[in-house]
C-alpha cells in the first residue's frame, strides 16, 4: 500500500468529486483514478463507488476512511517529532554531573531547559570527573559536567565556575576549632586522598598547593571512592580534601559522616568546573543544553577566599 494512494482516497471522501479531489492533489482525474484502482486492488474491496450523478463511499471505503485518517495522524506526528529532534526541541539528552555541578549550575539550567524545551528528557548520571570523560569518550554521555579542562583535543569544553578547595578533619580533629590555617601546616598531618584519575584537576590543585606552600604531603591512603573520606576522616586523626560547595555541608551527615571544614590559605586550592562534550558532533539536542546552560550562567558558586580575613 502506497502513502500516495492513501491519500488519493481521503481526498475524494473529502470532496466526493473526483474533479475537485484532482485539484486539491495537483493531479489530472485519470491519475487520481488510477490511484484509487491501485488502492482498491491492493486491498481487494471496492471504496468509491462512481456514478454518473454520484459519487459515494462504501461501506468497506467508510471503515478505511477512519483508519486511514488516524494513519495519516500518526504519520504527521512522526514527522513532526523527527523535526523537532533534528531542531533539538525534543528527545533525550544524557548528561553527567559531580557534587558542585548538582548543587550550582543543574537547578537554573534544567528549569531553563523546562522552559525552552518541555519535551526534552534531560537523564542525569553522577560520576567522578574520570568517569564521565570515559562515557563521554564512548558516546554514554553527551556532556559531561566535571573539574579541569579535558586536556584531549576528542573534547571541547566551557568553563562554568571556580570552586576553592578546603581541608576536611572530624569533630574531634584539631583542627575543628579553626577557622582556617595556611596550607604550610598540612606538613605535619597524615592525609588522605582519592586516586588520581578519579578526578584529576583536583587532585592536582592539592599537589600544586603544596609545592606552593614548599611543603610535601604526607600521604597514607588513596581511596577509591572520594565520598569515604568523609566517612575516614572521622574514624581517624586525618585530613582529606574537598570542595568548598561539598564542604558547605558541615555539620550535617556528608558521605555518611560528620565532617567539619578548615579554610586553607597561603595559597588557597582551586579547581575549575567545566562542560565538556565531543568534538565535531552536530548534536542538536546537546546544542540545545548548552544553549541553557549560557543562558543562566555566570553561576555563582560560592566565594573564594585569597585570605582568612577576607
Amino acid at each position: 500500500m502506497e502513502f500516495r494512494h492513501v491519500l488519493a482516497f481521503l481526498a475524494i471522501a473529502d470532496e466526493l468529486h473526483f474533479g475537485r479531489a484532482a485539484a486539491k492533489l495537483h493531479l489530472t482525474q485519470p491519475s487520481l483514478s488510477q490511484q484509487l484502482q491501485r488502492l482498491e486492488r491492493t486491498l481487494g474491496v471496492e471504496l468509491v463507488s462512481r456514478t454518473t450523478h454520484e459519487v459515494r463511499l462504501t461501506r468497506a471505503g467508510k471503515a478505511f476512511e477512519v483508519e486511514a485518517r488516524i494513519l495519516i495522524r500518526q504519520v504527521e506526528k512522526a514527522g513532526r517529532s523527527a523535526r523537532e529532534a533534528a531542531a533539538g526541541r525534543s528527545g533525550t539528552i544524557r548528561v553527567g554531573y559531580n557534587f558542585p555541578a548538582g548543587q550550582h549550575v543543574l537547578p537554573a539550567a534544567l528549569e531553563k531547559m523546562q522552559t525552552d524545551f518541555p519535551d526534552v528528557t534531560v537523564v542525569l548520571e553522577e560520576k567522578s570527573t574520570g568517569g564521565q570523560l570515559r562515557a563521554l569518550g564512548d558516546g554514554a554521555l553527551d556532556v559531561a559536567l566535571v573539574y579541569g579542562r579535558p586536556v584531549t583535543s576528542k573534547f571541547q569544553h566551557r568553563l562554568l565556575l571556580r570552586l576553592s578547595m578546603v581541608a576536611v578533619v572530624g569533630r574531634t580533629h584539631k583542627w575543628a576549632g579553626r577557622p582556617g590555617v595556611p596550607f604550610a601546616e598540612l606538613a605535619g598531618q597524615t592525609c588522605v586522598l582519592f586516586q588520581r584519575q578519579l578526578s584529576p584537576a583536583m587532585y592536582d590543585a592539592i599537589v600544586r598547593g603544596a609545592d606552593q606552600a614548599g611543603i610535601r604531603l604526607k600521604v597514607a591512603y588513596e581511596l577509591e571512592d572520594p565520598s569515604a573520606i568523609e566517612i575516614l576522616v572521622t574514624a581517624r586523626p586525618v585530613v582529606g580534601f574537598a570542595s568548598v560547595s561539598r564542604a558547605m555541608l558541615a555539620g550535617a551527615v556528608v558521605g555518611g559522616a560528620q565532617v567539619v571544614p578548615v579554610q586553607l590559605y597561603d595559597p588557597v586550592p582551586v579547581v575549575d568546573l567545566y562542560a565538556a562534550w565531543r568534538e565535531g558532533q552536530n548534536n542538536q539536542l546537546r546544542n540545545s543544553f548548552l544553549s541553557c546552560l549560557d543562558a543562566v550562567g555566570p553561576f555563582p558558586g560560592p566565594p573564594l577566599r585569597n585570605s582568612i580575613g577576607s
